[in-house]
């Protein structure tokens, strides 16, 4: 054999030697790597899209005892019931439930709520409207016909109730509703007049002015337009996805955003004279906007809605919020348990004074 054959058999033997020597040194990793990864912590999970922060430890105000109030909310599909409470001296002390849909199958959910001086209750709940009395006897009813809804329903005296329809075409109908009789009847613009797939976002809560004028939330037009009684628009202002539209005591209008979270009081002028804005109270969020209440003190009531996060965040929505002229947050309402409240949509003070039937709530 050559010196040349000998060295290359060497330089093979090595290279095999140092092959098999690193498969020895990597199988006891790999197997130790297999048998320990059950016990090894794993890696904290990264945070959900969409999570919510915690609600702050201390809440301002009194909890239930803030207020005694009239409280609902639209679409708690955790729920095949939805309800109405009455809290009085911080206990729900009377409470009246529908099913979630209705003997058609449609979703019902509770959009606009109204205590009387008398004690009864008229609502509106999407596939209708009705008047329910303290011992939950229904004293007035009225059914959608198909393919329409009803969100809004506003007490004119005792008598008559300002009713919204959507629908192609959306109506705004005032019915006596002791004859039944239907006394007004209007068709009003809305931003997709043949759509079908419009009819849900409309509208939500109208308004008869003290004044005998219509204003109205066009929620998915943008916009707050006020009529005469002829039906000539005579004031309008951009209000993106407005929810309510309130005519206070001073002139001005108070608008609530539910798309875009906010409060807006603007005056006949059309300047924003004081605003809320999405994240204006550190820790405590505007989500969707809608119900609005403005105190005798100054201070505005907000039904802060939470059904557009995830269902699983709902319950860190604080449902309430009182916030004075100065933006100073002081109340909090987050009741998510004993009792459940559910989210916010509507929100009725009734430790105020003055009737609802007659307007003398909204300040």
């Amino acid at each position: 054999m050559s010196e040349k054959s000998n060295n290359s058999q060497w330089q093979l033997l090595i290279q095999e030697l140092i092959v098999f020597l690193l498969i020895l040194t990597l199988l006891p990793a790999t197997n130790m790597a297999q048998s320990t990864d059950s016990v090894q912590p794993k890696p904290a999970s990264k945070p959900r899209p969409g999570a919510r922060a915690p609600v702050p430890e201390t809440l301002p105000g009194k909890g239930l005892a803030q207020h005694d109030f009239l409280y609902a909310g639209g679409w708690d599909t955790r729920k095949d019931t939805q309800t109405i409470f009455r809290v009085q001296g911080g206990k729900v002390v009377w409470t009246w439930s529908i099913p979630i849909k209705d003997h058609n199958g449609q979703l019902s959910e509770f959009s606009d709520i109204h205590q009387l001086s008398n004690g009864n209750v008229l609502y509106a709940c999407k596939t209708g409207a009705a008047e329910v009395t303290p011992n939950r006897k229904i004293v007035w009813s009225y059914e959608c016909p198909a393919g329409t809804e009803c969100h809004s329903a506003q007490p004119i005296g005792m008598d008559k109730v300002f009713l919204c329809q959507n629908g192609l075409p959306a109506k705004v109908m005032i019915i006596n509703k002791r004859s039944g009789k239907v006394e007004m009847e209007h068709i009003v613009q809305t931003a997709r007049p043949d759509d079908p797939k419009s009819v849900h976002g409309q509208f939500r809560n109208i308004r008869i002015t003290s004044k005998g004028t219509y204003l109205l939330a066009h929620l998915n037009m943008g916009k707050v337009i006020e009529y005469d009684q002829n039906w000539n628009i005579i004031w309008s202002i951009d209000a993106p996805s407005a929810w309510l539209a309130i005519r206070l005591k001073n002139g001005n209008t108070l608008i609530s955003g539910n798309q875009y979270g906010y409060v807006r009081e603007v005056s006949p002028k059309g300047e924003t004279v004081w605003e809320l804005n999405k994240d204006d109270l550190p820790g405590f969020p505007l989500y969707t906007v809608q119900g609005l209440n403005r105190l005798a003190n100054g201070n505005t009531i907000i039904s802060n809605w939470g059904g557009s996060i995830r269902k699983e965040d709902w319950d860190k929505v604080v449902q309430v919020l009182e916030v004075s002229p100065d933006k100073k947050l002081v109340w909090a309402l987050h009741q998510w348990k004993d009792p459940d409240l559910g989210p916010s949509s509507n929100f009725q003070p009734l430790d105020e004074k003055g009737k609802e039937e007659l307007g003398e709530l909204q300040r």
